[in-house]
């Protein structure tokens, strides 16, 4: 039984120095990305903001919803209204579509501002409040 406790430990120290290998090369990945960092004082090429979005193109009002909005809104989590229940949103809809871009944009009650989206912009939460608007 004795013989058998160094191979055990071999083999574990064997399997934990390679899975270790395997999670810095995943971590590796993942940091590495094609956004250049500018520095002021130097030249940073002709790319804009505005070019890389433009790229990327607009985000569907069902991929920014799924990505920020569907965790509270989906069942309700700490008095939100509920996707497509009509009467959790009539109030809230009498309000207007400004003032509930406004709301969901910059936070209200238990609401965090932008919801769960932090990268969202104004516009694009505007598209994920109309979109849920149009479920009712």
């Amino acid at each position: 039984m004795k013989k058998l406790i160094p191979i055990f430990v071999v083999s574990i120290a064997v399997i934990l120095f390679f899975n270790g290998k395997k999670y810095d090369e995943l971590v590796s990945s993942r940091l590495s990305s094609p956004i250049a960092i500018c520095i002021e004082g130097e030249s940073c090429g002709q790319a804009t903001a505005m070019a890389v979005v433009a790229v990327g193109g607009p985000r569907s009002a069902e991929s920014i919803y799924a990505s920020g909005c569907a965790a509270c809104h989906d069942a309700g989590v700490a008095g939100a209204p509920m996707m497509g229940n009509k009467s959790q949103w009539e109030t809230r809809q009498s309000k207007g579509y400004e003032m509930l871009v406004n709301n969901a944009y910059n936070g209200i009650n238990g609401m965090p501002a932008k919801g769960l989206c932090a990268d969202c912009t104004k516009e694009e939460i505007g598209i994920a409040v109309q979109y849920m608007l149009d479920t009712i």
